[in-house]
């Protein structure tokens, strides 16, 4: 028998399905924002970029949500918090500070773990992610959508990606994610803008200037809490940074410490906000994922830690 006379032979029986039908909702498209630099969009599309000549990998980038111009974009091995850190500098030290970040809710944006640690539950509020620390300490807002559909812009641009840029990287013959980015940085996606970005419905600029003094390397980078130990050293993931004496104190050992692995690969340390060691960065600093972040505890011990997923 078809499912519709199932269907009825079970409600002459008085037999009703028991999951509930929700009335349907009227849906409208969210105009654009009226000036650019309002809102950014950023996302991650897994896909077959280099086709059968290179690994697969993931494009990561953002886009201006009332221009449609890509801001930013890069190639990463899969979707993680260095990329989008990296695309965040990008920004800022092209177009400027955008007023507002749109995200989906992965693990990279937003916490989802259950662990609360005796600091957060007196704040009454989480630690955020790496990414989210960089867009709070660049002043943007944080928006979180709550469907694939709402943010539809990205969504769209990828697909035109994998028709455009994935024809465009064969005739090119590019099959490394390091001249993928470069492709995307001075050919493609200047092309790309300049033939299909729209103007906004205010021509005034909503992007924010850096402010003065801001180290942008600092800010979008991996941040992890450490205890300075009694040798004055640091240790994060098996690297042991010596803090050497300076004109400030001879030592450091119990003092809390900022200890900061950069983008480019090398690290700092700041204790009470003022550097006080640095290591140059190596000549590949390979593919950088977010650790574990200790919360105040000495180093090389065995405190309590949360995921700060990648």
């Amino acid at each position: 028998m078809s499912r519709a006379t199932v269907r009825r032979v079970l409600r002459a029986a008085g037999l009703r399905s028991p999951r509930r039908r929700r009335s349907p909702r009227h849906r409208s498209r969210r105009l654009r924002r009226p000036q650019a630099g309002l809102l950014a969009q950023f996302d991650g599309s897994p896909y077959a970029w280099f086709e059968g000549r290179g690994p697969a990998c993931t494009l990561q980038g953002a886009v201006d949500d009332a221009t449609g111009s890509v801001l930013a974009a890069c190639f990463r091995a899969e979707e993680d918090a260095a990329g989008y850190l990296w695309c965040l500098r990008e920004i800022a030290g092209t177009w400027g500070l955008p007023a507002a970040a749109y995200t989906d809710r992965h693990s990279i944006f937003v916490r989802t773990d259950d662990h609360w640690t005796v600091a957060e539950q007196l704040a009454g509020q989480q630690e955020p992610t790496q990414v989210g620390r960089a867009f709070q300490a660049l002043g943007m807002e944080h928006i979180v959508a709550h469907s694939p559909e709402a943010k539809g812009r990205i969504e769209r641009l990828w697909g035109t990606f994998q028709d455009r840029l994935v024809a465009e990287l064969r005739l090119a013959g590019i099959s490394t994610l390091a001249a993928g980015d470069v492709f995307l940085r001075e050919t493609f996606l200047p092309a790309f803008n300049a033939r299909f970005a729209v103007p906004p419905a205010l021509a005034a600029t909503g992007y924010r200037p850096v402010p003065r003094g801001l180290d942008l390397d600092r800010v979008c980078a991996f941040h992890y809490d450490r205890i300075v130990a009694a040798d004055n050293t640091v240790t994060v993931f098996g690297t042991v940074l010596q803090l050497q004496p300076g004109p400030h104190r001879c030592g450091y050992a119990k003092a809390p410490a900022d200890v900061v692995h950069c983008l480019d690969g090398s690290w700092r340390v700041y204790v009470h906000d003022r550097l006080v060691a640095a290591t140059p960065a190596p000549a590949d600093p390979g593919q950088l994922r977010a650790g574990r972040r200790n919360r105040r505890t000495p180093s090389g011990g065995r405190g309590r830690t949360f995921s700060q997923n990648s």
